[in-house]
């Protein structure tokens, strides 16, 4: 509905903007990257917006870039991600840094956003990893994604075991059943292939 908003800006806060446009000023939620990027109050701002329709609010959220609101598009198309925690995390890192941690299969960084516990960052990590590709970062992020998504195959291994772990199989049953599998796989597929083999063996 609304793409876009441009205007001045009369109201600039760690978690708020307000952007005036032919006299009527629109409320945005933003995040703390978004606010530290935005210009001193009374001049022009231009915010890229997502409207939230929900039964008892419309709530709107601006972004700095195009490539801030894609990333926010896809946190909260991730079960049990809401807007509230989208913006948390992109403020404790921005669109590039989010795009690496969730190719480097990075979890740990996501829990340093308020209201991301060790489940939520690693299901954000196993939903998003072939989806960040549509994130419109530099040459230079990209090629940095690409290195870190090549991690090594013992990296993968342990990694794959702490998420079976994570989801309540033992740490026995774990590593026995990512132990079969090719090594040089990605870690999300080592952890649908095992879950696929520990769901078919019981």
């Amino acid at each position: 509905m609304l793409y876009s908003l441009t205007g001045e800006l009369v109201v600039a806060t760690p978690s708020m903007a307000a952007v005036s446009c032919s006299g009527v000023a629109f409320k945005c939620f933003i995040s703390e990257f978004t606010c530290g990027q935005l210009p001193p109050v009374g001049e022009k701002v231009t915010l890229y917006t997502y409207l939230s329709v929900r039964e008892d609010a419309l709530d709107l959220y601006g972004f700095i870039d195009e490539a801030e609101l894609e990333c926010f598009k896809l946190l909260t198309s991730v079960s049990g991600v809401g807007p509230k925690v989208a913006l948390a995390i992109l403020s404790e890192m921005d669109s590039e840094s989010l795009v690496l941690c969730v190719a480097s299969g990075d979890s740990r960084s996501l829990t340093r956003a308020n209201g991301v516990g060790g489940k939520t960052a690693q299901r954000i990590v196993l939903e998003l990893k072939d989806k960040m590709g549509a994130v419109p970062v530099s040459a230079a992020g990209k090629d940095r994604a690409r290195k870190a998504a090549t991690v090594t195959a013992s990296t993968n291994v342990s990694d794959a075991v702490a998420v079976l772990v994570s989801l309540g199989y033992s740490q026995h049953e774990a590593s026995a059943a990512v132990g079969g599998l090719d090594h040089s796989l990605t870690t999300e597929e080592l952890i649908k292939q095992a879950i696929s083999a520990l769901s078919f063996g019981g």
